[in-house]
């Protein structure tokens, strides 16, 4: 296929300390095509599945930028953030208290089923068109709208304090870092997201993923292999 004419949809593997944005440029440079997106972004810290959407098929991202999704990681007990994870200046620290793992189990199932959740001040949400990360940078704080989300699981994988690792899967718009700042408040203490890798957004595996270094080191003649037709990631009838 011309690279014209290349179209599909891309699983990588993205790498921490990375944009979603850069993820993308990257992507472009190597196909040499500047109709390229994704359907989903993820944080500078976070890792994991990145859904890349090139040429025609970047059509395909309102049908894609609603699924649920399922991430791991790792919250880090007695030290709160700005940004609720581990790239935010600490603003408050507090004693782990002695916690099992069934009074964990049963904190974190609250946190399940419908709720609303307010966004963070470091997020790219959007408030009279200004992105909130820059007024956070301000040291401003504005009145954020809550968010409808839903989550289905929350599981605690690990337990050795001051760390907790988990699954969580969610909707659409949820903050898992705000989830685990929000968990911390809920323990008696405070805390923060050390590290976070998304693994499934619905029917889509991390390990049917390539990682971005390979992918840039493919020669051409095999780069399609990667790309899934559009046929087969959304219904026919839509595109």
């Amino acid at each position: 296929m011309s690279e014209q004419q290349r179209e599909g949809v891309l699983l990588l593997d993205k790498p921490s300390g990375m944009t979603s944005h850069d993820v993308v440029d990257r992507v472009r440079r190597k196909l040499r095509m500047k109709r390229i997106g994704h359907a989903g972004t993820l944080d500078p810290m976070a890792t994991g599945l990145l859904i890349i959407l090139v040429g025609k098929s970047t059509k395909l991202s309102q049908y894609l930028m609603g699924l649920d999704k399922v991430y791991e990681g790792t919250v880090c007990f007695g030290t709160a953030t700005t940004t609720h994870d581990a790239e935010g200046e600490v603003t408050e620290t507090k004693p782990v208290p002695e916690l099992d793992e069934d009074g964990i189990k049963a904190a974190m199932g609250k946190f399940l089923g419908d709720q609303y959740q307010t966004p963070p001040m470091f997020s790219a949400k959007k408030v009279g068109g200004v992105p909130l990360y820059k007024l956070a940078r301000k040291g401003k704080e504005v009145e954020r709208e809550a968010r409808f989300i839903r989550i289905s699981k929350f599981t605690l994988d690990r337990w050795e304090a001051p760390e907790l690792d988990f699954t969580v899967a969610c909707s659409k718009g949820t903050y898992v870092r705000t989830l685990a700042h929000d968990l911390g408040q809920t323990m008696g203490s405070c805390a923060h997201l050390q590290s976070l890798r998304r693994v499934e957004i619905e029917r889509f595996q991390i390990e049917d993923s390539i990682e971005l270094a390979e992918f840039e080191e493919l020669p051409t003649d095999e780069i399609d292999t990667w790309l899934i037709p559009s046929y087969q990631v959304v219904p026919t009838k839509v595109v």
